[in-house]
C-alpha cells in the first residue's frame, strides 16, 4: 500500500500545487471586477434626456400644429356679407355658414360647396335669375391681383367653365399648361367669351387632339 501511495503521490503533487495556487489567486489575489470597470460619466444633458423626450411628447399632444388661416370675402346673397377668417381645412360651405347662410333669394346651384378655401378668395353667391355676366365672373375668379380663383372654375356638373376660369384653374385640365391657359384668357378678353366649347379650338395652340381630351371636362356656363 505504501509503495502505491508514494508512486501516485509524486504524480499528483505538481497538479495539486498548481490547483491550489489557482484557487488562492482567484479567491484572494485577483482584482475585483467592480474595480476594473471604469464608471461611465454622463453629462447633465444626457441625464435629463428621458424626461425631456417625454416632455416633448406631452407638449406635442397638448399643443397640436397651428393650422394656416385664410381670409375670405363672402359676397352676394348671404345673410351677413363680409370678410371672415377660416382655417385651411375648411371648405366653401363653412364660409357660407359663417356668413349666416343663404338668403331666400340665393341661387346656390353653381356653388361647389366642397371646394377647398384659398387665401384672399372671393365667394360670390348669385340671386335666383341673376345672369353671371363677365364682370361678376371676373370678381369671382380674381379677388385680388395674383390670387387664385374661387368659384368660377367649376359648375354644378363639375366641369371647368372656360369663360370664367383663372389661369391656375385652366392648368388643371389635361394638355393645358401656363402658356395655353394665358392664350385662352387673352382670347376671351380680346375676342369675347366662348359661345360653344368648340370655340376653344380658335385659341392658338389648341388643336383637335387637345380639344378631344378637353370636351368632356369643360363648359361655357
Amino acid at each position: 500500500m505504501q509503495p502505491f501511495l508514494e508512486k501516485y503521490a509524486k504524480q499528483w503533487l505538481i497538479p495539486g500545487v498548481l490547483l491550489a495556487g489557482c484557487l488562492v489567486y482567484f479567491l484572494f489575489l485577483q482584482p475585483s471586477k467592480s474595480a476594473s470597470i471604469e464608471p461611465i460619466s454622463l453629462s447633465p444633458n444626457e441625464l435629463q434626456q428621458p424626461p425631456l423626450i417625454q416632455s416633448e411628447v406631452n407638449e406635442t399632444e397638448n399643443n397640436p400644429p397651428i393650422k394656416q388661416s385664410f381670409v375670405i370675402d363672402v359676397k352676394g346673397a348671404v345673410a351677413y356679407p363680409g370678410v371672415y377668417t377660416l382655417t385651411e381645412d375648411e371648405r366653401i360651405m363653412d364660409a357660407i355658414e359663417m356668413a349666416g347662410g343663404y338668403t331666400e333669394h340665393a341661387d346656390p346651384t353653381l356653388i361647389n360647396h366642397a371646394q377647398k378655401l384659398q387665401d384672399e378668395m372671393v365667394i360670390y353667391i348669385p340671386k335666383v335669375g341673376e345672369e353671371m355676366n363677365e364682370s361678376i365672373g371676373q370678381l369671382i375668379q380674381m379677388p385680388q391681383a395674383g390670387s387664385k380663383g374661387a368659384l368660377a372654375s367649376t359648375n354644378s356638373s363639375g366641369k371647368v367653365n372656360i369663360n370664367q376660369a383663372s389661369e391656375s384653374e385652366l392648368t388643371t385640365l389635361p394638355g393645358i399648361g401656363p402658356s395655353k391657359a394665358t392664350a385662352i384668357i387673352s382670347h376671351r378678353t380680346e375676342v369675347g367669351t366662348f359661345q360653344t366649347i368648340e370655340d376653344l379650338k380658335k385659341v392658338s395652340g389648341i388643336g383637335a387632339k387637345t380639344f378631344e381630351q378637353l370636351k368632356e371636362l369643360i363648359d361655357i356656363k
